[in-house]
């Protein structure tokens, strides 16, 4: 008798942990993987401010060579390409770049030398397989071995403490997105302006140097530095291209070889940035005495 009590509820337990899992499985499923499975890759993109914010400008620019190869910036949503990625030197922190914005080497952004600015793009380390979302808001580097120069805060995120082969792809719904916001920025921006103040933004971008090269003063103590490379070879190449616009030298520190324009006033300084950024969509540095200090100080 006891061993029919004890088979009759031993079933009756079974039957019950059965019904409960049935029923939880009903229910709820599994939690813990749906979530994983339901977070996509990118999932902080959207809520990144910085990365999808407004810049103060949307900036394409116009072809321009360097040494003998010629780059035409444009739109570019399907890119995608491998090549050698630099670190942007931490000096050039507080620099403007190409689309208006101060450069922070904190912050996840790159440089290209054709993709819109800014845009937004993923770059993957094939070394090691990690990939980071960037906002490209820089025109660069001017080297022809190289496709994109990182922040280092972007170098750190894919394992790069120099330089490594990359693969950059366009992420064309985010890139779109904050191509948008830009341009209805700078639409606001535009109507809130009274018509005096344009004419005198068009003069300043007039007064910059075409038909001769901006003047060098005989003595300054500014330099405005233009890059920084690996390559000697290719530092003296644009310090030669750039000698139209003053007295272009080379400065080897450390292991990089620094393209300066030197031995300016504030005039000619302020005269050779503008220059720069309208002429080739460089975002020059500015140097005070061997000091940095912000481009647009003067």
């Amino acid at each position: 008798m006891k061993k029919i009590v004890s088979l009759t509820v031993l079933t009756a337990l079974v039957a019950g942990c059965m019904d409960l899992n049935s029923s939880s499985n009903a229910q709820y499923g599994n939690p813990a993987m749906e979530e994983e499975q339901l977070a996509p890759a990118e999932s902080n993109l959207n809520t990144n401010a910085y990365l999808m914010a407004a810049a103060p400008k949307y900036y394409i620019g116009s072809p321009y060579k360097i040494e003998d190869v010629q780059y035409v910036p444009g739109e570019d949503f399907s890119y995608n390409q491998t090549g050698i990625a630099g670190i942007v030197p931490v000096e050039l922190n507080g620099s403007k770049t190409s689309d208006g914005e101060i450069f922070n080497s904190n912050q996840l952004v790159a440089t290209s030398k054709t993709l819109p600015l800014p845009s937004i793009v993923k770059v993957t380390n094939l070394d090691n397989g990690n990939s980071v979302v960037v906002r490209v808001n820089n025109r660069g580097p001017f080297v022809n071995t190289r496709i994109m120069d990182l922040s280092s805060a972007a170098a750190q995120q894919i394992g790069m403490n120099g330089t490594a082969k990359v693969q950059v792809q366009v992420l064309e719904n985010e890139s779109l997105a904050v191509k948008k916001a830009t341009l209805g920025e700078t639409e606001k921006a535009e109507a809130v302006k009274a018509t005096p103040t344009q004419e005198v933004v068009a003069t300043e971008k007039v007064t910059v140097v075409e038909s001769a090269p901006a003047p060098v003063a005989a003595s300054g103590d500014y330099s405005v530095q233009v890059a920084a490379v690996y390559s000697e070879g290719n530092a003296e190449a644009l310090a030669k291209e750039l000698a139209p616009y003053g007295k272009a030298v080379v400065v080897h520190e450390a292991d990089m070889y620094k393209v300066r324009i030197v031995d300016l006033d504030a005039t000619n300084a302020r005269r050779v940035i503008d220059a720069l950024r309208s002429d080739k969509g460089m975002a020059p540095g500015l140097l005070k005495a061997g000091k940095w200090v912000n481009a647009d100080s003067i």
